[in-house]
C-alpha cells in the first residue's frame, strides 16, 4: 500500500487539511493509501512513498530521496488533485 505523508512546519493544521483533501480524492477515485498528517519534526527519520506539503517547506525537504509534492494553494482542491493522483497512479502501475 501506498503510503502518503502530509506536513507542515508546526501543529497539524495544513497538514490535515491537505489529508482530508487527498483522502477524498482517493476516495472518489477508489484508491487505497495510507495517508498520515504529521509536522516535520515528528517525520525526521520516517519514510514515505510520498511527501505532501506547502510550498513555503521546499528548502526543509530538498535532501528528502522520495516523491515529493508541494502545493501553492491548501484549499485548492483542483491543484492538489491534478498533482498527486498522476503521482498516486504512476506508483500504482510501477508495482
Amino acid at each position: 500500500m501506498i503510503r502518503i505523508v502530509t506536513l507542515c512546519g508546526m501543529g497539524f493544521g495544513s497538514s490535515l487539511t491537505l489529508k482530508m483533501s487527498i483522502d477524498k480524492i482517493l476516495s472518489t477515485n477508489g484508491i487505497r493509501a495510507e495517508v498520515i498528517a504529521w509536522d516535520l519534526g515528528s517525520f525526521k527519520g520516517q519514510s514515505a512513498d510520498i511527501v505532501v506539503a506547502p510550498s513555503d517547506m521546499k528548502k526543509h525537504l530538498e535532501s528528502y530521496s522520495g516523491k515529493v509534492i508541494l502545493i501553492n494553494n491548501l484549499i485548492d482542491q483542483k491543484e492538489i488533485e491534478s498533482k498527486v493522483l498522476p503521482v498516486v497512479r504512476q506508483m500504482l502501475d510501477s508495482n
